[in-house]
C-alpha cells in the first residue's frame, strides 16, 4: 500500500474552519478521483511547532495510482488549497509504502 501524507501545520485561529472545509470539501473532492481507496485524519500530538499539526493520509493500492494522482490533479487540489487558506499554513508532503 502506498501513503500519501500531507502534514499541515496551521496558524492560530485557523484549525476549526480548516477541519471543516477538509472534511466537507477538500478531501471528499480527492476521494472522488478514485485514487485512493481510504483516508485518515491524523493531529501530532507533541508536535515542537507553533500553531496546530495535523496529518492526512490518502491509501492507494499501487504506486500506479499514485502517479495517476499526482499527474493529473496533485497541483490543482494544492491551489484551492492555497486559495482558501492563503498564508494561514505551511504544508508538506511524504510518501510512504507499507512493509510487508
Amino acid at each position: 500500500m502506498i501513503i500519501y501524507n500531507e502534514t499541515v501545520i496551521l496558524e492560530d485561529g485557523t484549525e476549526q474552519e480548516w477541519l471543516s472545509w477538509m472534511k466537507e470539501v477538500h478531501i471528499p473532492a480527492i476521494m472522488a478521483t478514485g485514487y485512493f481507496s481510504s483516508y485518515k485524519i491524523l493531529t501530532i500530538v507533541d508536535s515542537p511547532n507553533d500553531g496546530i499539526t495535523y496529518c492526512v493520509q490518502y491509501n492507494a493500492d499501487t504506486m500506479e495510482q499514485f502517479q495517476q494522482y499526482y499527474s493529473k490533479h496533485l497541483f490543482k487540489f494544492k491551489d484551492q488549497h492555497e486559495q482558501q487558506f492563503a498564508e494561514r499554513f505551511v504544508l508538506f508532503n511524504t510518501l510512504m509504502k507499507t512493509v510487508e
